[in-house]
């Protein structure tokens, strides 16, 4: 699942942009053509514009994106030429190359047929009532390497003594020692365990009992709570196509599994015939980095 490409997540549910072969040719590298439609889609796929948005030679980046395009160009070009692409290792990795790309091309004609602007606006809505129920809680907190500091800091504490006091004086979080042990405004659900438990067995303006952390030993304060206002459907878009698509994708595989012939184990060498591939090396997209899915909790 992670060798698809998700570029086309962020223009789910909008009209399908068809892929324009046959257009202007933007450059002629011995012979053969690298139309500006090939230029467009690689701006698309470095995130430089949208799907569908023009890119021509008044673009800043287009001189670069060309350019590197011909280079490309000329080095698949040379390695034709050795008959570097009748290499039974490179036939298997050329075969590979179409596969990822298939892949890649259903995953963008499931987005245009599926991931709706319904299906995001329902959602949308799930995932704003979510948000709605999560409060952020502004916090401070004394590290400790001991449960029996820790437990002598707490006590001294409830005997009076500042915290503020015991934080510069004892904690050995040099980040925050000095700004009273500030960890700023969470999401108590964003944090490790135990964190989540004691902010909410923390009254406002009290201290926690010691707890054991990653780190060390910790006694936190809990100085606020304040109802974080959720993200627009605008700012969750992304997110929300990614999850959508990602989990469309899972779906399709298991049934695909399902259904499939799967044999593992074969060591046996295998050899593809040139005529079965009808791919050029370089006409490969760029892989993406993955996307994040969307912050609610019942996703």
């Amino acid at each position: 699942m992670a060798l698809l490409l998700l570029a086309a997540c962020a223009k789910g549910g909008e009209e399908e942009v068809p892929v324009v072969v046959d257009g202007a040719a933007a450059a002629t590298v011995n012979g053969q053509k690298i139309y500006v439609s090939d230029v467009e889609l690689e701006a698309v796929a470095r995130g430089l514009i949208s799907a569908g948005e023009t890119f021509g030679p008044k673009d800043a980046s287009y001189k670069l994106i060309l350019n590197q395009l011909i280079d490309q160009k000329l080095m698949a070009q040379e390695a034709v030429r050795r008959g570097l692409d009748q290499d039974p290792a490179s036939l298997r990795r050329l075969e590979m190359a179409r596969e990822r790309i298939l892949g890649n091309l259903l995953v963008e004609d499931m987005v245009a047929r599926e991931v709706t602007d319904e299906t995001i606006d329902r959602m949308y809505a799930e995932q704003a009532s979510l948000q709605q129920a999560n409060d952020e809680v502004s916090i401070a907190h004394i590290l400790v390497a001991t449960e029996a500091e820790a437990q002598d800091i707490y006590d001294r504490i409830q005997a009076g003594e500042s915290f503020e006091n015991m934080v510069r004086s004892h904690s050995t979080d040099s980040a925050t020692r000095m700004e009273n042990g500030d960890l700023g405004y969470v999401s108590p659900n964003d944090q490790p365990d135990p964190f989540p438990v004691m902010i909410a067995d923390t009254p406002v303006g009290q201290v926690s009992k010691p707890f054991k952390g990653a780190d060390g030993w910790h006694i936190l304060k809990v100085k606020d709570r304040r109802t974080r206002a959720p993200k627009t459907r605008d700012e969750m878009r992304p997110e929300i196509v990614t999850f959508l698509t990602l989990n469309r994708i899972s779906q399709i595989l298991r049934e695909l599994r399902t259904e499939a012939v799967i044999q593992e184990g074969s060591t046996a060498s295998v050899t593809i015939p040139a005529r079965q591939l009808d791919i050029r090396e370089d006409s490969l997209p760029p892989e993406p980095a993955p996307a994040d899915a969307p912050e609610g909790n019942e996703l």
